[in-house]
C-alpha cells in the first residue's frame, strides 16, 4: 500500500508540474541608485494595490494556487479534520471591572470570541460584545478594550478585514447601550479613561482613500475626548510638528494621578514624558526618561515614586523607583535588581509585583512588594507559558492562563495573600495530547552561540533522519518563542511530524544583548541560527533536508524568505507569510518607517550594502531550483503592505528552474492576521498544511 502511494505520489507530481504555468508577469524599466549601486525593480508597479492591473494579477495568481491545491489529493480532507479539531469551547481568563467578571469564549467554530460576563463565576454569564455582529460581512473584531475605574463604562475598539485602523466606541455598561461618542482613525493605542468623563487616545489624520496601504502613517497626536462631545471637539494633548514619525501613547496610572506619555521613535527604545495631574501647577509635560537609547515602561505609582521597568544599566532588565521631581538616571533606585533571567514584564495586582522573567524561553513568576522585597515564587504547572498576572490594588486574587506546546489552555486562580493557585478550568479537546512529547535541546550556531530550540513529537519518535519538520522562527524585534499550544501545529504533530521552534537571536529570550545580537549590522546572525537548527536536525537523525519546511510570519516571513534564498538546497518547503520581503523599499508604506531601529534604512550608506546582501527579494538567483513555496498575504494587510510578497512572488516564479511549485495565496478581506475569522484561519491552514504534507511526502491519516 504504501509503494502504491509513492507511486501515485510522485506520478500526480509529474502530471502537476508538466501543466503548471505561471501567469506572465509585466515587467517595467525601473532602477533606483543607491549610492552608486544600480538596484533594478521591474515589479515596482506591483506596489500599487489599488490599480486595474494589480488586481488583475492577484485574481490570476489564486486562481493558479487554488487549482494546484486542489489536485491535492486530501486537502478536503485535511480542512474537514481542522474543522473538526478547531470545533471545541475555549475560553479566556476573567477580568474582573466594576461589579463583573469578564471573559471572552469562543463556543468552537465562532469567527470572534465573544466577551461574556458575569456577576458570580458559579452564574451563567451574559453576551457583553459579540464581534460576529458588528459587521455584515463578519469582518469585525474587537482590537481594544479599556473600562472605567467603577466598570460603568466602556470603550472598545474595533477593526474590520484584518486593518490595524480602528474605530472607539462607548458603552454604558449598565444598560449595555452605545453613547453617540465614536472615534475614528486610531492604530496601535486605545483609550485611557480619566474617571468617568473621557479618555486619551492617539490617532492620526484621516489617510488618503486611495493610499491607506502605499502611504507612511505621520504626526499622529494624543487627544482628550470628553464623552457627549464628538471628535471635532477633541482637544489635542500632545503633538510634535518636528517628528512627524514618532509614535505617541498616553496612559495613566491606576490612582488617576499621573498621566504617562510614552514615546518611541520605531520599535527599540522609548522616551517617557509625564503630567502630575493633581498639581495644578503642572500644565505641560516634563521629561521623565530622555533620549531612545534605553527600552523603559512605567509599571505604577508608588506614594509619587514611578516605578519603572527598563534595561538603563540592566540589559536583562530591572524595577527602579524614579521621584519625577527629580528624575536624573544617577538618581534612580533599583527595586528589583537585574537577574539572570530576562525579565519580561512587571504586572501589579493587590498591592505586589509580579515579575515575569524568562528561563531559557519558558515562564518564571515572582512576587514582590511595592519595596522590591521578594515574597515568593509562583509554582507553576510546567515548563510553559504563564501570562495575566495583573489585577487592581484592592483586589484579593486574579485568574492566570498556563499552556506549552503539549498543553492546551488552562486557567488559574491565583489567592495573592496565600500565594496558591487552584485549577479554574481546563480546555477540553478533540484531540489526544497525552502522547505529545516536547523536549528542549540546544545547539551551536555558525559563530559557535548556543541556541535552545523545542521540538514537540509523539511519543515513540525514532530518530531515523526520516521525519517530517516543520522549523519555525521569528528572530526579531525583541518577541521570544515562548510554548505555547496550537491545535493547528498538533494536528501536524499528530500526522508524525515534528515541530520545532527556535529560539533565535533577535528575540528576548535572554534579554536586550540577545535582541542585539540580531538587528541591525547583526541581522545574519538570525538566518544563521536558523541554518543552523536545520542542519543540527539533520546531523541529529531527526530529518533530513527532503523532509524539512520552514515557516514564519512577518519578521518571520523575511527569516523565510532569507533562508531559502541563502540556502535553498536545504529545504524542501518553505512558507514564507505576511514577510518584509523588500530590505530597500519596507520604510516607505505605512508604519515600515518605525522598523528602521530593527533594521537600518537602505537610505543610509552605512545599511545600504548589509541589507541589500540579504535583502530576499534581491537576492534570488536566476536558474536556481528553489524549495516548494508557498507565499502567504493579506490584500488588507496595513502593517507589511501585500507589495512585499507580491514583488518576491512574481520575481521567484521568473527565476525559478525546478520542479517545485512556487505559488503565492492572497487572502481577500485580510490584514496581517489579528482578527482574523476562525473560518478563513483555518482554510488558510487547511492550504499550508496540505502543501507543506504533500511535498514532504507525508500521507493523509484520519484516524489517530
Amino acid at each position: 500500500m504504501k509503494e502504491l502511494f509513492c507511486f501515485l505520489f510522485v506520478l500526480l507530481t509529474m502530471r502537476t508540474m508538466a501543466q503548471l504555468q505561471y501567469p506572465v508577469t509585466q515587467k517595467e524599466t525601473v532602477t533606483d541608485d543607491y549610492f552608486g549601486t544600480k538596484v533594478a525593480d521591474p515589479y515596482r508597479w506591483l506596489e500599487d494595490d489599488n490599480s486595474a492591473e494589480t488586481n488583475a494579477w492577484v485574481q490570476a495568481q489564486n486562481k493558479l494556487t487554488d487549482a494546484y491545491l486542489s489536485t491535492i489529493p486530501y486537502r478536503t480532507q485535511i480542512k474537514s479534520k481542522l474543522e473538526s479539531l478547531w470545533n471545541y469551547p475555549r475560553s479566556g481568563a476573567p477580568f474582573k471591572k466594576g461589579d463583573y467578571y469578564y471573559f471572552y469564549k469562543n463556543d468552537g467554530l465562532q469567527n470572534q470570541a465573544v466577551l461574556y460576563r458575569t456577576n458570580e463565576l458559579t452564574v451563567a454569564p451574559e453576551v457583553f460584545i459579540d464581534p460576529n455582529t458588528l459587521s455584515s460581512e463578519g469582518i469585525a473584531a474587537l482590537s481594544g478594550l479599556s473600562f472605567t475605574k467603577d466598570g460603568k463604562l466602556c470603550a472598545y475598539a474595533v477593526s474590520k478585514a484584518g486593518s490595524d485602523w480602528s474605530e472607539i466606541f462607548v458603552m454604558n455598561t449598565e444598560t449595555k447601550t452605545l453613547l453617540t461618542d465614536k472615534i475614528n482613525w486610531t492604530k496601535f493605542g486605545g483609550a485611557a479613561w480619566k474617571g468617568n468623563e473621557g479618555f486619551y487616545y492617539s490617532a492620526y489624520e484621516a489617510p488618503d482613500e486611495q493610499s491607506k496601504l502605499s502611504k507612511k502613517n505621520e504626526f499622529q497626536k494624543v487627544f482628550y475626548h470628553k464623552l457627549g462631545t464628538s471628535q471635532k471637539e477633541d482637544v489635542i494633548i500632545y503633538q510634535d510638528k518636528e517628528h512627524p514619525l514618532r509614535y505617541f501613547g498616553a496612559g495613566l496610572t491606576e490612582d488617576q494621578r499621573f498621566l504617562v506619555l510614552n514615546v518611541t521613535e520605531g520599535t527599540s527604545g522609548s522616551e517617557i514624558w509625564y503630567r502630575d495631574l493633581r498639581n495644578p501647577a503642572q500644565q505641560d509635560f516634563a521629561l521623565l526618561v530622555k533620549g531612545f537609547d534605553t527600552e523603559s515602561s512605567v509599571i505604577e505609582n508608588n506614594g509619587g515614586l514611578l516605578l519603572l521597568h527598563t534595561n538603563y544599566q540592566a540589559p536583562n532588565y530591572r524595577v527602579v523607583a524614579v521621584d519625577p521631581k527629580n528624575p536624573a538616571r544617577e538618581n534612580w533606585k533599583t527595586l528589583i535588581p537585574e537577574q539572570k533571567e530576562a525579565l519580561q514584564g512587571v504586572g501589579t495586582a493587590g498591592g505586589y509585583l509580579f515579575a515575569s522573567y524568562l528561563k531559557d524561553a519558558a515562564s518564571k513568576i515572582v512576587q514582590y512588594d511595592f519595596n522590591g522585597r521578594k515574597i515568593r515564587d509562583i509554582e507553576l504547572p510546567g515548563i510553559g507559558t504563564a501570562g495575566g498576572f495583573g489585577a487592581e490594588k484592592e483586589d484579593k486574587d486574579f485568574f492566570y492562563t498556563y499552556t506549552s506546546f503539549a498543553t492546551p489552555p488552562a486557567i488559574y486562580q491565583y489567592n495573592i495573600a496565600a500565594g496558591t493557585s487552584a485549577l479554574y478550568q481546563k480546555t477540553a479537546l478533540r484531540l489526544k495530547t497525552d502522547n505529545l512529547v516536547t523536549e528542549q535541546v540546544f545547539f551551536k550556531s555558525k559563530d559557535g552561540q548556543r541556541v535552545p530550540m523545542f521540538l514537540t513529537y509523539k511519543k515513540g519518535l525514532k530518530k531515523d533522519g526520516n521525519n517530517p519538520v516543520l522549523l519555525y522562527g521569528y528572530g526579531g524585534f525583541n518577541i521570544p518563542m515562548t510554548p505555547g499550544f496550537s491545535v493547528s501545529n498538533a494536528f501536524f504533530v499528530e500526522q508524525g511530524g515534528i515541530y520545532a521552534v527556535v529560539n533565535l537571536r533577535g528575540g528576548s529570550e535572554y534579554g536586550e544583548a540577545w535582541h542585539k545580537a540580531g538587528m541591525l549590522l547583526n541581522k545574519q546572525n538570525v538566518f544563521d541560527d536558523f541554518i543552523s537548527a536545520a542542519e543540527y536536525l539533520i546531523e541529529k537523525k531527526y530529518t533530513n533536508k527532503n523532509k524539512t519546511a520552514i515557516r514564519g510570519g512577518s519578521n518571520g516571513g523575511l527569516l523565510v524568505g532569507a533562508v531559502m534564498t541563502q540556502r535553498p538546497d536545504l529545504f524542501q518547503v518553505a512558507i514564507p507569510q505576511v514577510g518584509v520581503l523588500d530590505m530597500l523599499r519596507y520604510q516607505k508604506f505605512t508604519v515600515g518607517w518605525g522598523w528602521t531601529v530593527e533594521y537600518g534604512s537602505a537610505d543610509s550608506a552605512a545599511y545600504f550594502p548589509y541589507l541589500y546582501k540579504y535583502s530576499p527579494y534581491h537576492n534570488l538567483k536566476k536558474g536556481t531550483s528553489y524549495p516548494a513555496t508557498l507565499i502567504t498575504t493579506g490584500d488588507h494587510d496595513d502593517r507589511v503592505v501585500p507589495a512585499h510578497s507580491f514583488k518576491f512572488a512574481a520575481r521567484l516564479q521568473e527565476y525559478h528552474r525546478g520542479t517545485n511549485p512556487v505559488l503565492i495565496r492572497i487572502e481577500t478581506n485580510a490584514g496581517h492576521g489579528a482578527g482574523k475569522p476562525t473560518g478563513k484561519i483555518i482554510e488558510e491552514a487547511a492550504d499550508i498544511w496540505a502543501f507543506t504534507m504533500y511535498h514532504l511526502g507525508m500521507q493523509f491519516k484520519e484516524q489517530q
